[in-house]
């Protein structure tokens, strides 16, 4: 069955502490979890406040599904991590059909 993983790269300027980075962290898991079937984790411990590497999973019966939803997902991300006062700076995409 298709699996995919999208890693995103997350900077939040706006951060002056561990909870102001917990609070944007949080906030976009739960806003991608509930808007997407998918599974999201943070993959990074908090050493630095201003950044953060978001995990994400799925899996379908489709290739084409897999890479059409991730790249909602990734769209989504952009737009609430705007919204929070950060910024994805990069990320990177995997299929996997085993």
């Amino acid at each position: 069955m298709p699996a995919a993983r999208l890693i995103l790269e997350i900077a939040i300027e706006g951060a002056h502490s561990l909870k102001d980075r917990r609070q944007v962290v949080r906030s976009l898991k739960d806003k991608l979890r509930h808007g997407f079937n998918i599974s999201v984790a943070e993959l990074d411990e908090a050493l630095v406040w201003n950044r953060a590497t978001i995990g994400i999973a799925a899996i379908s019966a489709s290739n084409d599904y897999l890479q059409g939803q991730l790249q909602q997902v990734e769209q989504a991300a952009q737009r609430i991590a705007t919204g929070l006062g950060a910024e994805i700076i990069d990320t990177s995409l995997e299929l996997f059909d085993e």
